[in-house]
């Protein structure tokens, strides 16, 4: 009998060792543009870039709900919003649901969430957890352990949340099982607070303009035209440009007990005293310019624009640096040769395009969010892969490289077949993936982006704002930054008519019985 155990204790051990440790980093509102593996005109990222040489950089990865939360429920289940029950960002999940950590925890593996959670509810199956309360913050970060209890820390978020992974890898890590961490991160995510260090690098950097930065509205749709997502108009000079409001307080009209005053005093308070001198000292510089310029129009447009980019990318800068330090020590360790490590965000981002900042619409820039991926001896390193995923397929992916079976309710498919170089293309109903589904539902809070879905494949795009009841079609070969609907083009009516029936079907193949207007 003593035989036996020693035995089984054996074969569980090499079963084990046969497991990858899987460490999936997420970011929250990081557009791929931001990624120098992506695109080098605004920002150098060369711990990301690490992942992307050593791996896999998916050109074509895209989200089914472009918000967090519904991301968030997503990726822990493999399936889209309207199965696993969280369409918006208020819903709380469902703990009780099978998810990716409880399936690979009765594999064997530890499982650990540190960081951004922001599903309103306790996280579950997880053997170790600590999350942010809500959206969290920048500075004097406060962080939820598993007995309930709400320690704040005299750190910034990105540090705070590195240093706690790193220290469960360190200390806690039991070396006799694999591990499953989920280190989500809140930067880049509004209203971009920087560490003071990189905003001394950003703040004296300029940014080239995307070509529709100064986009109207001639011959936009409703959606496009009721969107609370201006740079202009929406995005305010105190608590999102970080202006004391003593510079502004004449220009935009602003009462000593506004809203805006009252969140730039705190935010600003909770960072600490010898860092915030100097901020507001860099910050001082807008509201100065502000004061002498006298700007509005496309040329306050131009001048909030530079210093959103400064701000949002010196935040990207230190999640940078925290892939760095855990990357590092994967190599230091000797992880780094049975770890997968994924790299990316809840979703794409809008910098400065149509003028916009935020996320939600189906178009690409929204819908796209970078994916990384790199695992030792599987993945043919800078290999670069153009097939259509989606954020569904990332449960299942790491289910499958753990050697656990995707269950069939699962709307996602593993991508390890790609990541090993066994096929090409995904494989979907017996058919290579041909389309992407998409479906937004959170309206009117925040920004006012009205309900739509849709289906992208490689070339042509079909929108359905339901509530407007209008249709919008854009062929991304010819249109990529998705300028003109073609919906009314005679040229493109066989396109159009093949996919409205084409999402139908595809609704109807993912269980989505909710109608949408026509679509039933």
């Amino acid at each position: 009998m003593i035989y036996r155990l020693i035995i089984l204790c054996l074969l569980a051990v090499s079963s084990h060792a046969q497991q990858p440790n899987i460490i999936y980093i997420m970011s929250d509102d990081h557009d791929a543009d931001a990624i120098s593996a992506y695109n080098k005109k605004f920002i150098a990222t060369p711990n990301m870039d690490r992942i992307a040489k050593d791996g896999m950089r998916f050109t074509n990865c895209f989200v089914g709900n472009s918000i967090c939360s519904p991301v968030r429920a997503t990726v822990l289940t493999g399936q889209h919003s309207h199965l696993n029950g969280i369409k918006d960002n208020h819903t709380p999940f469902d703990g009780s649901k099978t998810t990716l950590p409880k399936l690979l925890k009765d594999a064997g593996y530890q499982t650990v969430l540190i960081g951004k959670w922001h599903l309103h509810s306790l996280p579950t199956g997880f053997d170790y957890w600590t999350v942010l309360p809500g959206q969290g913050a920048y500075y004097s970060t406060r962080l939820i352990s598993m007995n309930n209890d709400t320690t704040r820390y005299n750190s910034y978020a990105t540090s705070l949340i590195t240093d706690q992974a790193l220290g469960w890898l360190k200390e806690k890590r039991d070396p006799s099982k694999p591990f499953f961490l989920m280190m989500h991160h809140k930067a880049p995510h509004r209203n971009w607070v920087p560490e003071l260090k990189w905003l001394e690098v950003f703040s004296k950097k300029t940014f080239p303009e995307p070509p529709t930065l100064y986009a109207d509205t001639v011959g936009k749709g409703t959606a496009f035209k009721h969107q609370r997502m201006s740079i202009l108009k929406d995005m305010t000079l105190c608590t999102d440009l970080k202006i004391d409001p003593q510079y502004i307080i004449d220009i935009a009209h602003l009462k000593p007990d506004s809203n805006e005053i009252r969140g730039y005093n705190a935010f600003m308070n909770a960072i600490p005293e010898e860092q915030r001198k100097r901020m507001k000292e860099i910050f001082a510089e807008r509201g100065k310019r502000l004061q002498q310029l006298k700007p509005v129009g496309n040329d306050l447009l131009k001048l909030k624009y530079q210093w959103y980019m400064q701000d949002y990318l010196a935040c990207v800068a230190s999640v940078d640096e925290s892939v760095g330090q855990l990357l590092n020590y994967l190599d230091e360790s000797g992880l780094s040769g049975n770890t997968m490590v994924i790299y990316t965000s809840d979703q794409g981002f809008y910098l400065g395009e149509n003028g916009w900042f935020d996320k939600r619409f189906m178009y690409d820039v929204s819908m796209h969010t970078p994916l990384l991926i790199k695992w030792k001896g599987k993945i043919k390193p800078s290999s670069v892969q153009t097939s259509l995923v989606q954020t569904i397929d990332f449960a299942p992916t790491m289910l499958d490289a753990a050697g656990v079976k995707v269950p069939d309710w699962m709307n996602g498919l593993s991508l390890n077949s790609i990541l090993t170089g066994k096929q090409n293309v995904p494989m979907d109903i017996g058919m290579p993936r041909k389309e992407l589904y998409y479906r937004y539902y959170e309206y009117p809070i925040d920004h006012y982006v009205i309900p739509h879905l849709g289906i992208r494949e490689k070339q042509y795009k079909l929108i359905y704002f339901y509530t407007a009841n209008e249709w919008e079609f854009y062929d991304l070969k010819a249109d990529p930054q998705e300028q003109k609907n073609l919906i009314g083009s005679p040229q493109y009516q066989v396109e159009i008519n093949r996919m409205k029936m084409k999402l139908v079907e595809v609704k109807n193949r993912y269980k989505d019985s909710e109608p949408a207007g026509e679509l039933k």
